[in-house]
């Protein structure tokens, strides 16, 4: 019988509105630093080629110009080179995924993610705003930062997904992670906001603003965040409530905690039980399972294809959507960039609607699968749309709605739905390694993608650039395929049984 979608908020206590909270913004902040780097490509395209040719003089190679420390000839050879970026800083995020998520299982939560966001907006900093004040403009140089800053971010989206499976039980889980997922698509209209308001002083500003709240972020997550609700005595004791446990005394409690004595005191008492009955045996904690062990898990292939091809989608309107809207219509940079935001608000209706439809099933791939056969239609609209902001805008909003949605599903909801199922025979220890799989493999799609993108529009437009998204939206609906049909059977079988019962 499919679980009730409502009456579940009661179970949940105000560290639970924290923790939902710190994880909310610290994913928001990260995705507003990646969100800059798309939002300022025209800016940084006319940076890296010269503003004249020089043509005064024919003996020349056509690569000398008036101009000194440009990288390339053309705005083309500049897109093709950006395009590569993404794709490096996608490839290297897949691999750190694949990494982090083992990691995150096996260390504090609290330590990873704060390293990650730390370290990452150091980073970006390097990239955009010092290497442009120090006027460096070095291939090499760009590329190495970026493969350092995938690495660098792949550590947070495990850790945050596993804390907050770590709070909030299956019940009603569609509807609190559609809510929560909304958190990267909050990050990229933020980030065009930050970016857009200071892109007149110069694209090295924008990097410099993000860059700094990021790293503000992760020291406030550092001291406040709490991983897991055995840490105030509390844990899951089923899929839908919460029950006082024994107190966790080690390292993941939040340095700002005053409980030090108290946790001593709890401490010292365990050992003394130690002491007095030896032969009593001790509890085993859960121990994290194998990467190869947690890809076999049942549904973590299907939906990480699935999601490599939808990632691919999705990511390519992150990445190229600013720089569509500016070169295709001829807006504004800045405009281009406040424009975009649709997509991210229809991503974020888009999230939450269909958790909380799903919640009400009690299946997620019935809904995943309806909203990618709309969101073909959604994106050939789109790749038809006038020259108008209005229409844009509308349509924009209808294709996040379809494809950022089941996008946030897949990445939250979903995995942890398959980091806490019943093949794990009660070990909780991972949903991180199960995260870092199913983004990992999205991420390797878009990174593929990314540069494909730069390819197809250069040779032939951006028309078959759309065509090629319908594509990989339809190949997601493929690999989902399998489980569509084992879910609509157990329906139909949960129908049939009540019917007996009636």
């Amino acid at each position: 019988m499919p679980p009730p979608c409502c009456g579940y908020l009661s179970q949940y206590t105000h560290h639970h509105l924290v923790v939902f909270l710190l994880t909310f913004f610290s994913y928001v902040l990260l995705h507003a630093s990646r969100k800059t780097f798309s939002n300022v490509k025209v800016s940084i395209s006319a940076q890296w080629t010269p503003a004249f040719q020089n043509g005064s003089a024919p003996s020349f190679s056509p690569g000398e110009t008036w101009e000194e420390n440009r990288l390339f000839e053309d705005e083309k050879q500049a897109t093709l080179f950006l395009g590569a970026l993404d794709s490096i800083f996608l490839f290297s995020y897949a691999v750190g995924l694949y990494l982090s998520g083992v990691i995150g299982d096996r260390v504090n939560l609290r330590y990873v993610l704060c390293f990650g966001l730390c370290g990452s907006a150091v980073v970006e900093f390097l990239f955009g705003t010092l290497t442009e004040w120090l006027h460096i403009y070095n291939i090499y140089l760009y590329c190495g930062l970026w493969v350092l800053n995938g690495l660098l971010q792949s550590a947070v989206w495990p850790c945050v997904v596993a804390v907050m499976g770590n709070w909030f039980g299956k019940a009603g889980r569609g509807f609190v992670f559609g809510l929560w997922s909304a958190c990267a698509s909050v990050g990229n209209i933020l980030g065009a906001f930050l970016a857009s308001s200071v892109l007149k002083y110069g694209y090295e500003y924008a990097f410099l603003v993000t860059s700094v709240v990021q790293f503000a972020g992760g020291v406030v997550v550092f001291f406040g965040l709490l991983t897991s609700p055995k840490e105030v005595g509390l844990s899951l004791e089923s899929e839908t409530g919460l029950s006082p446990v024994e107190r966790d005394t080690d390292s993941h409690r939040p340095l700002m905690s005053d409980e030090e004595d108290e946790a001593e005191a709890e401490a010292y008492a365990r050992q003394y039980q130690s002491v007095q009955q030896p032969d009593e045996p001790l509890a085993e904690a859960p121990r994290a399972i194998g990467f190869c062990q947690a890809f076999c898990l049942p549904g973590v292939l299907p939906y990480s294809l699935a999601y490599a091809c939808l990632k691919l989608v999705n990511y390519s309107f992150f990445f190229w959507l600013p720089f569509y809207l500016s070169n295709n219509y001829g807006w504004k940079e800045a405009e281009a960039d406040r424009l975009s935001v649709w997509y991210d608000v229809g991503g974020i209706i888009g999230g939450t609607v269909q958790g909380l439809i799903s919640d009400c099933m009690g299946k997620r791939a019935p809904v995943l699968a309806m909203s990618l056969a709309l969101a073909m239609g959604a994106l050939m609209g789109y790749s038809r749309s006038p020259n108008d902001r209005v229409i844009n805008a509308a349509l924009l909003a209808t294709t996040g709605f379809f494809i950022g949605g089941p996008s946030n599903m897949i990445s939250s909801a979903i995995s942890a739905d398959l980091g806490r199922q019943g093949a794990l025979r009660g070990n909780q220890e991972a949903l991180a390694t199960v995260t870092g799989i199913v983004d990992g493999t999205g991420s390797i799609g878009a990174a593929g993608g990314q540069y494909l993108v730069s390819l197809i529009e250069s040779k032939l437009g951006w028309m078959y650039v759309f065509y090629f998204f319908i594509v990989m939206t339809g190949c997601s609906i493929v690999f989902i395929i399998p489980l569509l049909f084992k879910e609509v059977l157990a329906m139909w079988r949960d129908r049939q049984a009540l019917r007996r019962q009636l």
